[in-house]
């Protein structure tokens, strides 16, 4: 197929999604690129695997595309498969959970896989030991630098609860690997509410 062939079958291609009354695959495309590399970060950072990271970004960007005439439409699509992607993330924490009781409890061992040392893993081995939402609102907090009104978004929280989420989230974290909290770096906002 030369270069002119391929750029009919794409109009093509537009041309029957108008049509149907669906949006391009185009901008799905779009979408896709621009957004796969941050949502896979997400899910690594909710899981500590990349593999699985890998495969619950592309589980969500399926589930994106299969609805993408709807979700196209949102204010937030991005923060849709955000959504998506977290709620995987639970779900794939609690299967974990339960292969590691049943390995355990049939005394099977599995080594960990071996990973590239990284300056920031005891931090992220920490975020994935807190509760699940406050894990989740660190996350994107950290990692994708959101505010608190687009975590309540993606999360479908308030943000009075993703500030006490984040509150007790840092707390936790500073326990954990014994660092002093900074108050300074807390948004005023978030100390005005416990």
């Amino acid at each position: 197929m030369n270069v002119s062939e391929r750029d009919h079958s794409a109009e093509a291609e537009v041309g029957r999604a108008a049509l149907v009354g669906e949006p391009p695959v185009a901008d799905f495309d779009r979408f896709y690129r621009e957004q796969y590399r941050a949502v896979v970060g997400l899910a690594y950072a909710l899981t500590g695997s990349r593999t699985a990271a890998e495969e619950l970004a592309q589980d969500a960007f399926t589930t994106t595309f299969r609805k993408w005439s709807t979700v196209s439409g949102y204010d937030n699509p991005e923060g849709w498969v955000r959504q998506v992607v977290a709620n995987a993330s639970r779900s794939w924490g609690r299967r974990k959970g339960a292969e590691l009781r049943a390995l355990t409890k049939f005394g099977g061992r599995r080594e960990p896989l071996v990973e590239l040392a990284e300056p920031a893993n005891d931090f992220w081995a920490a975020v994935r030991s807190l509760p699940t939402r406050q894990a989740q609102v660190v996350a994107l907090h950290y990692l994708e630098d959101r505010p608190v009104d687009e975590i309540a978004a993606i999360l479908d929280l308030g943000p009075g609860t993703v500030k006490k989420h984040l509150h007790r989230g840092r707390a936790a974290l500073a326990r954990t690997l014994d660092e002093p909290i900074e108050t300074d770096s807390v948004d005023p906002a978030e100390r005005s509410k416990p």
